[in-house]
C-alpha cells in the first residue's frame, strides 16, 4: 500500500482528528466548499438558463438569421419583396447544419375595437410555417392553420389581447394604410388563439396571420415574400453560418444574424458571462482560503508526528504528500455535499418554479435552469485542482520543521 495514502487514511480515521482542536476549523474549511459550489452550479446554471431562454425567445420571432433584401428600412415592416423562388428554399442545401428556413412578410397596422385602438405589427406567415416555438408560448385557443384557402384566423398575444379585452374566438378588424392621402384599407380577423412569449417587447409587437394579405395589401404577386427566416442547428455557430448563408445567396440579398438586429438584447445577456466568471473565482477563493486554514491547523496539530516521520527518514515531499491527500478528502467531501445540494436545489427550481422573476426585466417569468452533466463535471474538476493548488503554498511550512524541536512540541 502507499506509505502516505495510508498515513492519511489514519489520520482521517482516527477518533482524535473527529474530536480534536482542529475540527469545528475543518467543518468550516468544508462547508466553505460546500456553499461555494452551491452558489458556483446556481449561478451557472440560471445564467445559462437565462440566456438560452431569451434566446430562444427573440429566435421564435426571427429565426437566427434574416436573409432579405438590402434596404434601409430599420423597422419590422416588408418594403421591398423577394420572390420566393430561390435556390435555397425550401431547402438550403449548400449550407450544413441549417434546420429550417421559412418565408415571411410584416406589415404595421392598427387594430381597431368600439373602446380601443392597438398599433402592431402583422406577421404574414405561409402554410410551412414552423410553429414548433408558439406551440410552448400558446396559453389559450389553437394555433392557425394556414391551407389552400386564404385565412383570416390569427395568432394573437396576451397583452395585445388584454389591452383590447378581446379573447379566442373573438373576432376585430385591423386598419391598413401607407399615408394619410391614401384610402386605408380594412381586413377583418378571428383570433384562433392567444399566445404568450413572457418577452413583452415582441409580445406586444407582433401578430401572426396569413401571408397572404400582406401579398394583397402590398399588391405583391404570389410568389413575393418579405424576407426568409433561418434557423440553424447549433447557436455557437451562428457567426459562421451567417457569413456562409451570405456567400450562397444572390448578390442582392443580405444575410443578417439575429444578434445584430437585437443587439441590446444580446449584449445584455452576455453579461451574465461576466457575473458568472466573477462569482466562480470569488467562490473558489473564498473555498480556497478557508482549506488554507484548515490545513494550516491541521499541521501545526500534527507537529510531533511530522518530526517522527522525519527522524524515521520520511523527506519533506513524502510528508506534504500526507497532507496534500487529507486535505483532497476533505475538499473532495465539500464538492460531494455542494452538489448534492445544489443540483437538488435546481432540480427543485426547474420542476416546480418557486422562484419568480419580473417579466419587464428578465423577459421570462420564472428563474430557468439549465442542467448539463459537461459544465457540471467541468466546474468539480476545475474547483478541486483550484484548491490543491491554493493548499499546496501552507504545505510548504513542513519543511521548515525540523525534527528535534518537533518532536518536543507541545
Amino acid at each position: 500500500m502507499n506509505f502516505e495514502l495510508f498515513i492519511a487514511k489514519r489520520i482521517i480515521g482516527s477518533k482524535s482528528y473527529k474530536s480534536s482542536v482542529s475540527a469545528p476549523i475543518i467543518k468550516i474549511g468544508i462547508t466553505a466548499i460546500t456553499i461555494g459550489m452551491v452558489v458556483m452550479l446556481v449561478a451557472i446554471a440560471t445564467g445559462l438558463g437565462l440566456q438560452q431562454k431569451i434566446r430562444d425567445k427573440v429566435v421564435a420571432f426571427n429565426g437566427h438569421i434574416v436573409v432579405s433584401n438590402y434596404d434601409n428600412n430599420a423597422s419590422n415592416e416588408s418594403i421591398v419583396p423577394i420572390s420566393i423562388n430561390q435556390d435555397f428554399y425550401p431547402e438550403f442545401k449548400t449550407v450544413e447544419g441549417v434546420k429550417y428556413i421559412q418565408p415571411v412578410a410584416a406589415k404595421f397596422g392598427l387594430i381597431r375595437t368600439e373602446t380601443n385602438v392597438e398599433g402592431v405589427v402583422l406577421k404574414g406567415v405561409a402554410s410551412d410555417y414552423n410553429w414548433s416555438y408558439f406551440e410552448t408560448f400558446l396559453v389559450e385557443g389553437s394555433l392557425p392553420n394556414f391551407n389552400d384557402t386564404m385565412s383570416n384566423s390569427v395568432l394573437i398575444s396576451s397583452i395585445v389581447a388584454n389591452r383590447l379585452n378581446l379573447k379566442s374566438g373573438d373576432k376585430f378588424q385591423m386598419v391598413f394604410g401607407e399615408d394619410l392621402q391614401k384610402v386605408p384599407r380594412i381586413r377583418s380577423f378571428t383570433i384562433s388563439g392567444v399566445f404568450s412569449s413572457g418577452f413583452e417587447e415582441l409580445d406586444k409587437t407582433f401578430i401572426l396571420g396569413d401571408i397572404r394579405h400582406i401579398q394583397r395589401l402590398n399588391r405583391w404577386e404570389k410568389e413575393d415574400v418579405g424576407s426568409f427566416e433561418i434557423f440553424i442547428d447549433d447557436y455557437s455557430k451562428l457567426d459562421e453560418k451567417t457569413t456562409e448563408i451570405y456567400e450562397s445567396i444572390p448578390s442582392l440579398l443580405n444575410a443578417r444574424k439575429v444578434s445584430d438586429k437585437y443587439y441590446s438584447v444580446f449584449e445584455w445577456i452576455k453579461i451574465f458571462d461576466n457575473n458568472v466568471y466573477g462569482i466562480i473565482g470569488i467562490m473558489i477563493l473564498v473555498a480556497g482560503i478557508n482549506m488554507i486554514t484548515a490545513l494550516l491547523v491541521l499541521i501545526l496539530e500534527r507537529t510531533q508526528m511530522i518530526g517522527i516521520l522525519k527522524a524515521l527518514g520520511s523527506s519533506n515531499f513524502s510528508i506534504r504528500k500526507i497532507f496534500l491527500t487529507n486535505a483532497s478528502y476533505l475538499v473532495g467531501l465539500g464538492l460531494l455535499w455542494g452538489n448534492i445540494i445544489g443540483i437538488g436545489l435546481l432540480l427543485i427550481q426547474k420542476y416546480f418554479k418557486i422562484i419568480p422573476l419580473n417579466p419587464d426585466t428578465y423577459y421570462v417569468n420564472e428563474a430557468p435552469v439549465y442542467l448539463s452533466f459537461d459544465y457540471i463535471l467541468l466546474l468539480n474538476i476545475g474547483t478541486f485542482i483550484a484548491c490543491m493548488l491554493l493548499l499546496v503554498i501552507p504545505s510548504v511550512i513542513i519543511s521548515k520543521i525540523t525534527p528535534v524541536k518537533a518532536i518536543r512540541f507541545d
